[in-house]
């Protein structure tokens, strides 16, 4: 046992996180110390996980414990590496984000209907499953707080569960949650049938051959591929993360998604060993292949939450292609450009959770303010809201990929390691890598023209609806919750050199190499390789950015560039413009629909209604629910149906059915 003060931290993090559920079940007498008590006490848990995850990510060692609690012959087993200190970290700056959120978000619900106690209660669960899996140092411990997290979640989800659509979004999530933990659960079994015992140091021994190898790994691809939100297995995402509560949205894609994505590393990379590139290969391809179908399925969107929901989609996908390429590179002898790939996809990793958990923050502060969340009835929020303005417009250049912001550095990374083809000697492997690297690019352009459409529609223009005309400004928490995050987004952009230095410990611990080339010219260049291949100034950049708008002030201040004298325009006697004549979001993804269209199911048409007006209707539905879903759904009833006919109300039948299945048990336990 070796325990410091980082995991006193975490471990603090994660009480403070089950008061405040114990204190939202004060919350039903009085419904504002919700805002008061419930909400402080999560924010504090964030302020711990992240000062405890810094510590241990920073400081380079390992801390384990022990608690008896658990199992009579396992006890549960802790541990905060670099690895679980990168993570807590996370989790806790995105809580943090969401608790000063939150009291203005759930002011509404304190005159509703719906459960404040079990809103507080197991959001408070939520976070403290959260970051059990993260601290788990043994396969039981680290089951049962996954199934805390996917259980408070499903609750979180159909927390409004009047509405039918939540309540199958719920179902939904939780029935393809298990499947996953049930995958989960069987790669663990099979390093620990091969090992000592469910600890995680018990099976970091194991050497197991490689077909087994491969079992496990295909197991836990398919269970945590699943809790991400990998095509095909992501069809719960669209429908759960809309239902939520915006400022839940935002932990469950920030946060949660990144949970799965640590699951995966920690079997892959630390716990399996012995790295294949036919891995690689596989994690690849999927990731490709999300990455690209998420933006596609994202751009056909016009409800805004469900937007980001399919954008997570996305990201979730360039976060694999670069464990994808780091697996490939491991395994084919290449640790420096494996390493490249794993720090890549952990920079993109806590980058898509400061981005998203900021456009949920925003979304919510839309549906807050306006009540709304179609953007075909947005418009003009720029003039109502300017600060959730200005905070959504960051979300929306770092989303894009676009400098001076975090997430440009972190896809640039995974270029740089995709364009590494040329050292593999395989040459199917050195074609692969490059359509990865254009699918990629392709991805980037089209998550920028989905940004353009977002922002465009609906915060500027004229207000298409009168609740929109009538929103104002949301209070002052709920500024700084967007504040903290965007501020983040614009700091991991401008200092990647330090980001990628904290990172370095990573690879370190889990591969047993670095990148010390990447921070050797000091925090104003980045050169991931080396300077003769490339290198990127973050601070150069905004510099010239910076430089360029102060010119384009002094010289509109001296009078250099000509003043245009406003006035209507002369519209050859039309009508003036009205917001029916603005861009709508169908109107705009209308050319890539027809491009890509192929690819879903699109119900179009026009129809004439009783007052002679056209109507225009628009259906795009996921071709893999007709392709995949539903075929297992009728197999499951279709098998529900032939197992009643053993129901024959006889008690003698039953016992022979129940003595038959224990013979067989015997028999093959024997």
């Amino acid at each position: 046992m070796n325990t410091g003060w980082p995991m006193t931290t975490v471990l603090l993090a994660v009480l403070v996180a089950l008061a405040s559920a114990l204190a939202a079940l004060l919350t039903r007498r009085r419904p504002e110390l919700i805002r008061h008590l419930v909400m402080p006490l999560l924010g504090a848990s964030g302020i711990l996980a992240l000062a405890g995850g810094l510590a241990g990510l920073l400081a380079g060692h390992t801390e384990t414990l022990t608690l008896p609690m658990g199992l009579p012959w396992l006890h549960w087993q802790l541990r905060l590496d670099v690895l679980s200190g990168f993570f807590m970290a996370l989790i806790g700056t995105v809580v943090v984000g969401a608790a000063f959120y939150g009291p203005g978000y759930v002011r509404e619900f304190e005159h509703g209907q719906d459960s404040l106690p079990a809103l507080g209660g197991f959001t408070g669960i939520f976070v403290a499953g959260m970051m059990l899996v993260v601290l788990a140092n043994d396969a039981f411990l680290f089951m049962v707080a996954w199934e805390v997290m996917s259980l408070s979640s499903y609750f979180l989800v159909a927390f409004q569960h009047e509405n039918a659509a939540n309540r199958r979004a719920a179902f939904l999530y939780l029935l393809m949650a298990h499947v996953g933990g049930l995958s989960i659960l069987l790669g663990y079994g099979v390093l620990a049938g091969f090992g000592d015992g469910f600890a995680f140091d018990a099976m970091r021994a194991v050497q197991l051959s490689p077909g087994w190898a491969s079992v496990a790994f295909l197991l836990a691809f398919v269970g945590f591929g699943m809790k991400a939100g990998l095509i095909p297995l992501h069809a719960w995402l669209p429908e759960a993360h809309p239902a939520a509560p915006s400022h839940i949205s935002a932990l469950m894609s920030g946060v949660m998604l990144k949970v799965a994505v640590y699951g995966f590393i920690r079997f892959a990379f630390d716990l399996l060993g012995g790295f294949q590139w036919q891995w690689g290969v596989l994690v690849l391809i999927i990731g490709a292949v999300s990455a690209l179908m998420g933006v596609l399925y994202a751009l056909m969107q016009h409800d805004l939450k469900r937007l980001l929901a399919y954008h997570s989609v996305e990201n979730i996908g360039i976060i694999y292609i670069g464990l994808g390429l780091s697996l490939i590179f491991l395994g084919t002898g290449h640790p420096l450009l494996g390493v490249l790939g794993l720090v890549a996809a952990l920079y993109h990793t806590i980058n898509h959770a400061l981005f998203k958990g900021l456009l949920f923050l925003g979304a919510g502060a839309i549906l807050h303010s306006a009540h709304e969340r179609d953007m075909e009835r947005m418009g003009g929020l720029l003039r109502r809201m300017p600060w959730t303005g200005l905070f959504f417009l960051v979300g929306c250049i770092s989303i894009s990929a676009l400098p001076p912001f975090n997430g440009f550095v972190s896809e640039w990374l995974t270029f740089q390691a995709a364009l590494q083809a040329w050292a593999l000697q395989s040459g199917v492997l050195r074609t692969l890598l490059p359509l990865a690297a254009a699918m990629l690019a392709l991805t980037g352009a089209l998550a920028a023209a989905c940004f353009v459409k977002v922002y465009g529609v609906a915060f500027l223009g004229q207000a298409r609806t009168r609740p929109v005309r009538r929103a104002r400004e949301v209070t002052l928490g709920m500024r700084i919750g967007q504040g903290w995050l965007a501020a983040l987004c614009l700091l991991l952009g401008v200092l990647p050199t330090l980001v990628v230095g904290a990172l370095n410990g990573i690879p370190e611990l889990l591969i047993d190499q670095s990148l010390p080339k990447a921070t050797a010219h000091g925090w104003l260049w980045l050169t991931p390789i080396s300077e003769k291949t490339a290198s990127y100034s973050a601070p150069l950049v905004l510099a010239g950015l910076l430089l360029a708008w102060w010119l384009a002030s002094w010289a509109w201040r001296r009078g250099e560039v000509r003043k245009v004298r406003r006035c209507d325009p002369w519209d050859c006697g039309f009508a003036p413009p009205s917001a029916r004549m603005q861009y709508t979001a169908t109107g705009f993804a209308q050319p890539i629909r027809r491009v890509f269209g192929g690819l879903f199911e699109i119900d179009e048409a026009v129809t004439q209604g009783e007052d002679g007006r056209e109507r225009h209707s628009l259906h795009v539905a996921d071709r893999l629910w007709r392709w995949l879903y539903l075929p297992i759904a009728w197999a499951t009833n279709d098998a529900a149906r032939r197992v009643t006919l053993i129901q024959s109300g006889n008690v003698r039948v039953y016992l022979g059915w129940s003595l038959g299945t224990l013979v067989v048990l015997l028999w093959l336990i024997s």
